[in-house]
């Protein structure tokens, strides 16, 4: 019984059961925040129905009832018991925790003391009984719910949502609909109770919030293609990167880079699949005597970074690799993810204070380019990096300033890629529900071709959407659009 009680509690569906007929009444499945969450900046023509779902959704996916707690002694009249039971042994069969409703407690207890209906002339006790664990039928949706519990974003988006709500509510409790008084005061009434049930909600949150949370060290593995048309990892090689994703912070949004994405993954794994495809040599070019420069913008954990210092670690000259944060945190992680990819060798021309990636802040509204990014880049990468619709607009705009223009001199190098200029390679998720939805398409309307002839502007050159893999990436993600911009002209 003890293993079959450890299953029993992890399930929070109910069914309500009766002696002799059975009612199942499932608690609706919680959503994830992101998508269910009604938008504030809608919220005066918000119904008090979608409020109060929100507010439940909240509730069942965060701060679920507890199971009822297994009764000490359950004693059942052995005239009131069913005939299919009555086999010499007046024991309760196994099926759950035995529970009454609230509301019930005064005509059933657990002592043979409940009331009974007369059925066919025969007494029978009618009891409920909550059952709360189905294994075989829910296990799997039941890990899924913990793993949605867990998920930070959806966490802090939550919180956020919660905050807003109660901070803009005043105006929602008293519109309501023109009609009769006393529909009018009920209506209000309800919406108060509804912004009641939300600052209980949010102080459970604060509550929880006391816990201690801890990092998670992830790693990932990418087969490595050769440089010889990239068809396919012969050797058997693979880059192994492992980094850290630290607790995001419930109070700054701007801590996301925290947590790594699965645009940079996708991302990554394409640049390992075909590195030439991504202007990243394996070997070292021939009459060349600058090093590669690469940026990363958003970088984040530092994923993209650090997948392309390893394929690029035979490469001399030794490349610049740039990767660019902003929230203190993030950056610090991000360091912190460097050392532990590139420790230190026993090598004696070793320079400790020298990592294949150097880790600078970057803020994209109000940017400076002091060195390292006084000098433009010849590859700039960025992964899930437009959560505003600001976003895309000051990307281009650092971008303009950064990446590498054409030249059609000739310079010494990589003839190609010196009269083409840079390419900014960008994938991000395309968000067709939730906060975020549609923010993909800012990306295209900037980096559209204009109308003025021979001007020189990034635009796009490519783009590929990228489907959704089993296992990889948010609830609100639908896919992935990976972008190759430019210099036109």
């Amino acid at each position: 019984m003890e293993g079959n009680n450890t299953l029993l509690k992890g399930n929070k569906r109910s069914h309500t059961l009766s002696s002799a007929h059975t009612h199942i009444v499932p608690i609706p499945k919680p959503t994830p925040p992101t998508t269910s969450l009604p938008p504030l900046a809608r919220l005066l023509s918000t119904s008090t129905e979608q409020i109060a779902t929100a507010l439940t959704n909240l509730r069942s996916l965060y701060f679920p009832p507890p199971p009822p707690p297994l009764p000490k002694n359950i004693t059942i009249p052995k005239r009131n018991l069913p005939k299919h039971l009555m086999h010499g042994s007046s024991s309760v069969p196994d099926s759950g925790y035995a529970s009454a409703d609230d509301e019930d407690d005064e005509d059933v207890d657990y002592y043979g003391k409940g009331k009974e209906e007369t059925r066919g002339g025969r007494g029978v006790a009618s009891v409920v009984v909550e059952a709360w664990a189905q294994p075989e039928e829910n296990g799997d949706a039941e890990a899924e719910l913990e793993i949605l519990r867990a998920d930070p974003f959806e966490r802090a988006f939550a919180i956020k949502w919660v905050t807003g709500f109660i901070s803009r509510c005043d105006t929602w409790v008293e519109l309501v609909e023109e009609g009769e008084d006393e529909f009018e005061e009920t209506e209000s009434a309800s919406r108060a109770k509804l912004v009641e049930d939300a600052t209980t909600i949010l102080s459970l949150f604060s509550g929880d919030e006391e816990e201690e949370e801890f990092s998670v060290t992830r790693t990932f593995e990418f087969p490595l293609a050769s440089d010889a048309g990239d068809e396919g990892n012969e050797e058997g090689r693979m880059i192994r990167v492992e980094l850290n994703d630290a607790p995001l912070s419930s109070q700054d949004h701007t801590s996301v880079g925290l947590q790594s994405w699965a645009s940079s993954i996708l991302l990554s794994e394409k640049m390992a699949a075909s590195p030439s495809a991504f202007l990243l040599p394996q070997a070292s070019p021939t009459q060349r005597n600058d090093a590669l420069r690469i940026l990363e913008m958003g970088a984040g954990t530092g994923l993209l970074s650090i997948v392309a210092a390893k394929i690029l670690a035979e490469v001399k000259p030794e490349p610049i690799i740039v990767a660019t944060d902003y929230h203190p945190d993030v950056l610090e992680n991000l360091k912190r993810n460097v050392h532990t990819n590139f420790p230190p060798t026993h090598s004696s021309s070793f320079d400790s204070t020298r990592y294949p990636v150097d880790v600078r802040c970057l803020d994209w509204e109000n940017p400076r380019f002091d060195a390292p990014l006084d000098e433009r880049f010849e590859i700039i990468l960025a992964a899930d990096v437009v959560y505003h619709p600001d976003h895309a607009r000051w990307i281009k705009s650092c971008v303009e300033k950064l990446l590498k223009l054409p030249d059609t001199r000739g310079l010494e190098g990589n003839s190609e890629r010196s009269g083409k200029g840079g390419v900014f390679w960008m994938m991000i998720a395309i968000r067709s529900t939730g906060r975020h939805e549609g923010l993909h398409t800012t990306v295209d309307e900037l980096f559209t071709r204009s109308v003025e002839p021979d001007t020189q502007e990034l635009v796009i050159f490519g783009k590929e959407e990228v489907r959704k893999q089993d296992g990889v990436g948010r609830s609100d993600e639908g896919g992935y659009a990976l972008y190759k911009i430019g210099w036109s002209g």
